[in-house]
């Protein structure tokens, strides 16, 4: 995306005296390249919520507006993408997250789905807010939710799924933390501090905050809410003192995490709140160790949102991991597949890319051996440009990463070339070529 001072003119219409129309300010275009990097996480993502037993669902990609006021207040309505149809009278908005669509979902058909419920999504969202390195406007998501299981060993599942995702793109627990925190022992800790109740929310969006604030700002907003400096601290290091040990549910979910053997990824953080009101227990965040970007992912219990939607009392966690953060955060370390390897993980390699010698016998041929070579389920291409010169088609068909190359040398025969390897293969029939690449 561009820094974060450009300003892109207004678009006008393409054409003899106009600029070509610009994309909206916060959103992107997929490249063939692009797209390619963009289907491996999204492969990544489904793999690996099938392979921990989630199946997958999607929704709508807008919504009733009231969807989304009726938890977070009419003030949400600056956050989101609008919009009432022309003559209409419903207000809608573009999603920009995926949990009041789940919440709504379930609440329709609770007593008919199988418990506990284990779904996952990924889609498209959108957030009416100024685009920033690691933040869009439209954006990619996996969702992955566990509903109607109350359990720490429900919790640990889904931290598991979760890390078994960082570790297929490669990460280690080295270079990531999934920071754990309990809105339970916070409120504990407020209690001994004689924070009262109805102030809760105010202090927990303080805290998510914190990281964000200057130090001279974050204490100005603890004294707006009748702490004074040595207060807060004594508050902060409350927080940070907390271990798994102090609190009984966080005890018991350090033993599942420990079962399933992702502990060595997790650090008990109280600080880690999250800043949705609709948390309700465990949260966590995924960060680089280190590393200067956003969250990769983050999540919680929220066991009170489906009851809201007019469901049954239904107990819930879930996170969502976003496509922009984690794309800079591969890129950074290296570890975005690229070329040939990257279209091996999205299985789009070209398996052939067919080259006539330009001979009038072998141009006749060309086509109906693509046309048979698809038709046998491979991966045919050949070129669309006018030159018959061997060699540079043979450039291009090492440029778009195609395993082998066939040369037609007539009506009957070909020579196949391995590109990757150079060994070639002469006098090949024709009508035996689907064999031989099946083979």
């Amino acid at each position: 995306m561009p820094p974060e001072d450009q300003k892109f003119p207004e678009p006008t219409p393409s054409g003899r005296h106009g600029k070509p129309f610009q994309a909206p300010r916060g959103a992107r275009d997929f490249y063939p390249e692009d797209m390619a990097r963009r289907q491996y996480i999204f492969d990544a993502w489904r793999k690996t919520a099938l392979r921990h037993g989630f199946d997958e669902i999607d929704g709508p990609t807008f919504e009733h507006l009231d969807l989304y006021t009726v938890k977070s207040g009419e003030g949400i309505v600056n956050e989101l993408f609008s919009f009432r149809r022309a003559g209409g009278e419903t207000d809608f908005a573009l999603r920009p997250e995926f949990t009041p669509t789940l919440a709504r979902m379930v609440a329709a058909k609770a007593n008919s789905l199988p418990k506990p419920i284990k779904w996952f999504s990924v889609g498209n969202f959108f957030r009416a807010e100024r685009p920033q390195r690691g933040r869009l406007r439209e954006f990619s998501q996996w969702n992955v939710d566990i509903l109607g299981d109350e359990s720490a060993e429900a919790d640990a599942e889904l931290i598991a799924c979760c890390v078994g995702a960082l570790e297929g793109f490669g990460l280690s627990s080295d270079q990531i933390r999934l920071r754990i925190g309990h809105r339970a022992a916070v409120e504990s800790i407020f209690r001994r501090f004689e924070i009262a109740e109805s102030n809760y929310g105010e202090w927990f969006a303080l805290l998510d905050r914190k990281p964000k604030l200057e130090q001279a700002e974050y204490v100005n907003q603890a004294q707006r809410l009748g702490f004074d400096e040595k207060r807060m601290k004594e508050l902060d290091a409350a927080l940070d003192n907390a271990t798994a040990t102090t609190d009984d549910d966080l005890s018991s979910l350090a033993s599942q995490l420990e079962r399933t053997g992702v502990s060595a990824w997790t650090t008990i953080d109280l600080s880690i709140v999250r800043g949705l009101a609709y948390y309700t227990g465990m949260v966590f965040e995924v960060h680089e160790t280190g590393g200067k970007e956003r969250a990769i992912a983050g999540g919680g219990r929220y066991d009170n949102l489906v009851e809201l939607f007019g469901g049954p009392p239904t107990p819930a966690v879930g996170f969502a991991m976003g496509d922009v953060v984690l794309s800079l955060v591969l890129q950074d370390r290296g570890l975005m597949p690229e070329g040939a390897e990257l279209l091996d993980k999205i299985d789009a390699r070209p398996d052939i890319f067919l080259i006539s010698n330009g001979q009038e016998e072998s141009e006749a041929a060309l086509k109906p051996t693509v046309a048979e070579l698809r038709r046998a389920g491979l991966h045919a291409r050949h070129t669309h440009r006018t030159t018959r010169n061997v060699g540079k088609l043979l450039k291009e068909a090492s440029s778009c990463h195609a395993r082998y190359a066939v040369i037609i040398e007539n009506a009957a025969t070909c020579t196949l070339k391995n590109l990757e390897t150079g060994e070639e293969k002469k006098d090949v029939p024709l009508d035996g070529l689907v064999v031989e690449m099946q083979g």
